[in-house]
């Protein structure tokens, strides 16, 4: 049960607290099982305080310290904890369903078993955080979290999430991509697009940079330098063996990429591939004219031979979507969309 003094100074709001907690620095706050239904405790420092099995349905926690908590088992049901120091913070088993944790900071804190249903998570700062045993299926802006390290992510979080998790998540979380790539056949569910390595010279890094956001936000999986080359990995190496496991390159064409020396050998490398595989293995997409100039065997050879992907006005927004959907399209696998094909059938009316 709540130290009853520390539960009478906190109800003489904020500031009292934490003139107390000042004056007080080696007493831990004892708040567990305590009803804390509809405070405002913005602001409140309660770093290191015992708030285990505490009742804080709809408080307002937002910016308040509570680095080092124990908040086991706490019901923190809709509560506002936006911009909270929740870093070290032990929440495992809380109840943390429609909380507001937008931009908390959530650095080695310990959400095992935690009810983060609906769940808000928008730029939430992770670094080392445990998300064992949790569900994460239903947790808003997952994609959107800023990770400065690895975090735990459990086998029993990917079954019980049955295997909907952004994979921008996993990543950032540190998640080897070869195993993301099996994640969803584990649980049951086929892929819905191929993977692709985006290939493209670094001079259109901003189209590239949209684009590799956007496909990761369908969960299409893609492996981009910036983001995906390991320090330290030898650069040619990183990128042949990232061609060699994902199923599509998605060839970025530009006046630059068409003279550039690297790309030209993705382009190689994936077109031996083909040929090897007897499978189609290059999607190329342009930003201009120039393939269709290029001198170049390779060049001339896509433009022959393949149709290229238009993307010359995706600085306008409606034209880039457009592009952007049929894109998508062509990268579905044939298992989804024999399933789309299932769901939505094309029905032919006799005229």
């Amino acid at each position: 049960m709540a130290n009853q003094e520390h539960l009478e100074i906190l109800r003489q709001g904020v500031e009292t607290w934490n003139k107390w907690r000042l004056e007080h620095a080696t007493i831990q706050p004892d708040l567990s099982n305590a009803d804390l239904t509809d405070a405002i405790l913005i602001y409140a420092n309660l770093s290191e305080a015992i708030l285990s099995e505490a009742d804080l349905r709809c408080t307002d926690l937002s910016n308040a310290a509570l680095s080092n908590a124990a908040l086991s088992n706490a019901d923190l049901t809709d509560a506002i904890l936006s911009e909270a120091d929740l870093s070290y913070t032990n929440l495992s088993e809380a109840d943390l369903s429609n909380a507001n944790l937008i931009g908390a900071h959530l650095g080695r804190a310990n959400l095992k078993e935690a009810n983060l249903n609906k769940a808000d998570l928008r730029v939430a700062t992770v670094d080392g955080t445990v998300f064992a045993d949790v569900d994460l299926s239903a947790v808003t802006g997952l994609d959107t979290i800023h990770h400065y390290g690895p975090s735990t992510i459990g086998f029993d979080t990917i079954y019980r999430s049955h295997g909907d998790i952004p994979e921008a998540f996993l990543k950032g979380a540190g998640v080897d991509d070869t195993f993301i790539a099996y994640i969803r056949s584990l649980v049951g569910k086929a892929n819905a697009y191929y993977s692709c390595f985006i290939s493209y010279s670094s001079k259109d890094n901003a189209f590239a940079r949209r684009l590799y956001n956007d496909l990761q936000s369908h969960n299409v999986r893609c492996w981009f330098a910036p983001e995906d080359l390991k320090w330290g990995e030898k650069i040619r190496t990183g990128i042949y063996e990232a061609i060699r496991l994902h199923d599509k390159l998605l060839l970025i064409l530009s006046k630059d990429s068409v003279a550039s020396g690297w790309v030209e050998q993705e382009v190689k490398t994936a077109l031996a591939r083909e040929k090897k595989e007897k499978r189609t293995l290059l999607f190329p997409v342009r930003v201009d004219r120039a393939v269709f100039d290029s001198p170049f065997d390779w060049a001339i050879e896509i433009r022959h031979e393949r149709n290229i992907g238009d993307f010359t006005r995706w600085k306008n927004h409606d034209d880039y979507q457009k592009a952007f959907t049929r894109l998508l399209r062509a990268l579905k696998t044939e298992a989804q969309k024999e399933t789309d094909l299932r769901l939505h059938p094309i029905i032919v009316v006799a005229a």
